[in-house]
């Protein structure tokens, strides 16, 4: 045929087989990837906040046997084990959720992701937590550890009061981890902001169909039906057979639903030279008359096929609005002959249907009536109705049984379905890094907490001698509240500054939203400010209800 005769003159393009199965998710599993390491780090942050106030209120103990003979390098080994335990604890429980939640994503057939289901835990993955719990454990246990070559004996050992020195100089190491966490969870919040607004950008777009309200049913002649008349009459008989049932408004052919699979043909017009840099490239679909009824898709001028469009007759082609555009700019494309596989004229012209995905354009789409060639595989016959889909099935069923005794109708499916695997990839990464999103926003909240209600403990006498001298209760209430709102102010700076930049690398998966989304990072600002704000407010309260008498009797 003349599109592959002109194509043959053109550069081969290969392109490996691992970028058509997983080319276009490897950015997205990029993403999940580091999504995972910054919630893992906040999980850390708070770990060595968690070591840091516990190894503050055993310095009695450590001192104690420090004076009773145990070495430095015993201390320190016994500061890092338990962290090691700790971690190696949490790493065994993740193992499990992450062994129950596998079997659950493989087992998923609404969302459309390559080799979702071949998801497996294997002994890589299992090496590489095993490494990962021991980095960890060491790594952030080492400060806690390390305080112990800064105990000094005889000071903690005469040293009884709450509020100790040490304790309020590593407040600082401490502020800093929860710095850390803000800043973190602003990350994650802006890239989950970020994908969700594409999200529901993505669908309002207008697919170019109306999904709702049709279905499909693959039907393909059976190998008695051998040459073209034979087939034609197949397919005459089976529309004619199907728009007779009740309920439904019309019915027609296509050998390629939208968004599925795609394949390009050349399409040019015809006396126009082109080189072949600009050699112009289209969808074809091969269709029958009432198909574009039946998928509500719009026609814009001219007419739709009939069946009287068969292969004796004028050879016609009908394009999309972009392939007219392209063709035959500021023109009436209606009358004009497109250099197809032979000349054909064009009848008409339709709206855009996004075929490959929502995100994407439509492109050169051009149709050609089925009677007119052979150039097609496997047949999907489309109906709109307003029967339930069991219902439907068994009409289509029993209205094409003369003709096909043994019709499957298991693979009878609604556009709707169509439209909502074709975006369930992205509804998968939004539902993955929301949830990433909020687990850090939750534990950002809790070393927030911990941090806060670890400083008014240790400075419970300092805050009974205010109160005693005439501060108010709301007054050191508003005290430590402003103290939990500056660090996550300081927080807040960093992670805009970090969002702002690595937002940048999700430029490429957005659509309708800008990596610097003003909304986005006000939205994110608002809900880091509340969450701090609630997570100062209890130790402040308490705080607040200190009795100074039982305060200063502390000793």
């Amino acid at each position: 045929m003349q599109e592959h005769k002109e194509r043959n003159d053109f550069e081969p393009k290969v392109s490996r087989l691992a970028d058509h199965v997983s080319g276009r998710l490897r950015p997205t599993l990029v993403v999940l990837a580091g999504a995972v390491g910054v919630v893992m780090l906040i999980v850390c942050a708070n770990l060595s906040n968690l070591l840091l106030a516990r190894g503050a209120t055993r310095k009695k103990e450590i001192a104690i046997r420090t004076a009773m003979g145990a070495g430095r390098g015993r201390l320190i080994g016994q500061m890092l084990t338990e962290s090691l335990v700790l971690s190696c604890c949490g790493a065994a429980l993740g193992l499990l959720l992450a062994f129950v939640g596998t079997r659950a994503l493989a087992q998923l057939t609404s969302v459309s992701i390559p080799l979702l289901s071949e998801v497996r835990i294997d002994a890589r993955v299992l090496g590489f937590t095993l490494v990962a719990a021991l980095l960890t454990g060491l790594l952030f246990g080492l400060v806690p550890a390390l305080q112990v070559q800064d105990l000094k004996l005889h000071d903690t050992l005469k040293d009884s009061n709450r509020g100790s020195s040490q304790g309020r100089g590593h407040a600082w190491i401490r502020g800093g981890l929860v710095v850390s966490e803000i800043a973190l969870a602003c990350v994650l919040l802006v890239g989950a902001g970020l994908l969700i607004r594409s999200f529901l950008r993505v669908l309002d777009v207008n697919v170019g169909f109306r999904p709702e309200r049709a279905a499909a049913l693959r039907i393909d002649p059976n190998a008695s039906y051998k040459t073209q008349e034979q087939k034609n009459s197949y397919f005459t008989e089976a529309l004619h057979r199907v728009t007779d049932v009740r309920g439904i408004e019309a019915a027609g052919l296509s050998d390629s639903l939208p968004l599925g699979h795609n394949r390009s043909w050349g399409v040019a017009a015809k006396g126009v030279q082109y080189t072949p840099e600009t050699y112009p490239f289209g969808f074809p679909r091969i269709i029958s008359d009432g198909y574009f009824h039946a998928m509500g898709v719009p026609l814009r001028a001219g007419r739709d096929f009939t069946e009287r469009d068969t292969k004796g007759a004028l050879p016609v082609i009908i394009l999309n609005e972009t392939c007219a555009r392209n063709l035959w700019p500021g023109e009436d494309p209606i009358g004009k002959i497109v250099a197809e596989d032979v000349d054909r004229t064009v009848v008409g012209v339709v709206g855009d249907v996004h075929h490959m995905a929502l995100e994407e354009g439509s492109g050169n789409e051009f149709y050609i009536p089925m009677r007119q060639t052979q150039d097609y595989g496997t047949v999907d016959l489309v109906v709109r109705t307003s029967l339930p889909t069991a219902e439907l099935a068994s009409r289509l069923r029993e209205a094409l049984r003369p003709i096909e005794p043994d019709l499957p109708t298991g693979n009878l499916r609604t556009l709707e379905t169509l439209v909502d695997r074709a975006v369930s990839p992205r509804r998968f990464v939004v539902l993955l890094l929301g949830g990433f999103a909020g687990f850090a926003l939750v534990l950002a909240s809790l070393g927030i907490y911990a941090v806060i209600s670890y400083s008014v403990s240790q400075r419970t006498q300092e805050i009974g001698i205010r109160m005693a001298l005439g501060a108010s209760a709301e007054r050191l209430e508003r005290s430590i509240l402003f103290e939990t709102l500056g660090l996550a102010g300081i927080g807040m700076v960093v992670g805009v500054v970090a969002s702002w930049v690595l937002a940048r690398t999700l430029s490429g998966l957005l659509f309708g939203v800008t990596s610097s989304d003003p909304v986005t990072f006000v939205g994110m600002l608002v809900i880091l400010t509340a969450v701090a704000a609630i997570a100062g407010y209890l130790p402040a309260r308490r705080a607040a209800r200190i009795d100074p008498m039982s305060a200063l009797r502390m000793s």
